[in-house]
């Protein structure tokens, strides 16, 4: 591989490993609305959950396609409580939405995977104003 694609395939690998971290957060505050028996607020972590997913699955794919061996990633995340969770999850959003910001901005992207982190980032952004929602399609 090339600097460049060195630099883009450890670009999406921390990529990758932050919405790890995302989808378990999700996780475990749906656990935890779940334990409480909130059905609404559970479904509503769900959602984001499957978003979180499907970014990890599609960096993956991409690494794949670059011919990069996707990092091992940790399975389990530390317990969430459901206390202050709005402003955990705002920090850890707007934080996501620069991170594709970031790496679009650095340029030098191929198509593919500018398009992908395009896409990523536009679901990041709803995520960001409204703590909630399904944005992606399966």
């Amino acid at each position: 591989m090339t600097n460049h694609t060195d630099d883009l395939v450890a670009a999406l690998q921390r990529a990758r490993e932050g919405e790890k971290e995302q989808a378990l957060f999700y996780r475990a505050l749906a656990a935890a609305a779940e334990e409480r028996g909130d059905a609404a607020l559970a479904e509503r972590f769900n959602d984001l959950h499957a978003d979180e997913q499907h970014h990890l699955s599609r960096l993956t794919a991409r690494l794949l396609e670059l011919e990069a061996a996707p990092r091992e990633l940790p399975g389990a995340a530390p317990p969430f409580g459901l206390e202050g969770w709005e402003e955990a999850a705002a920090a850890r959003e707007h934080g996501e939405v620069a991170r594709y910001e970031g790496l679009l901005e650095h340029g030098g992207l191929d198509g593919h995977t500018a398009a992908l982190l395009r896409e990523i980032l536009d679901t990041e952004r709803h995520h960001a104003a409204e703590l909630g929602g399904k944005w992606t399609t399966a």
